[in-house]
């Protein structure tokens, strides 16, 4: 078997940064650089640049809220002026249907009284109608009895007369046109 071997080690030395004359390491550099960089930004004004675009920006914000509640207002208004629109669309709809129930109650009552003058006329003429019927039928009923009394006192006159009987009828006819 073989022997454990002890390790022994060399501590390191230790060592110090590199430095410039001394004093001057990286982290120094690194800060000095960093101040030079400040006093720089400081020199060519860059903050008041970057609080000048800031406020441009702020500025152009204020304008857009500014818009935005000028334009929020114009939609308020108009949505009371289209709503005020709608309550008096309604409405006049509502006189119209009010209207309209008017005038078809009018129209109904109107057609009824035409109707029913209809009816009157119409019977009024039938009524004219059948008296003019009546009369008619009254004046050919006298035509036809004249027509037959006549034929039936000439049938009588014939039957019951002779050429004496007629003479004599004839000179009395003619002996009572030299009185009238």
């Amino acid at each position: 078997m073989a022997e454990p071997t002890a390790h022994t080690e060399v501590p390191a030395e230790h060592s110090a940064p590199p430095a410039v004359f001394g004093v001057v390491t990286a982290p120094v550099v690194i800060a000095l650089c960093v101040f030079l960089v400040i006093l720089f930004m400081i020199w060519k004004k860059v903050p008041a640049a970057i609080g000048r675009s800031l406020d441009k920006k702020i500025e152009a914000i204020r304008e857009q809220l500014a818009e935005a509640e000028s334009i929020r207002k114009d939609a308020e208004a108009l949505k009371a002026e289209y709503e005020a629109k709608a309550v008096a669309a309604d409405k006049e709809a509502a006189d119209m249907v009010e209207r309209a129930k008017h005038e078809a109650e009018a129209i109904v009552a109107k057609a009824a009284e035409d109707a029913e003058a209809l009816v009157e006329r119409r019977k009024a003429m039938a009524e004219a109608k059948i008296a003019a019927e009546e009369r008619a039928a009254i004046d050919e009923l006298r035509a036809t009895t004249a027509r037959i009394a006549t034929a039936a006192a000439t049938n009588l006159i014939a039957e019951r007369s002779d050429s004496a009987a007629d003479k004599k009828l004839v000179d009395q006819a003619i002996a009572g046109l030299g009185k009238a």
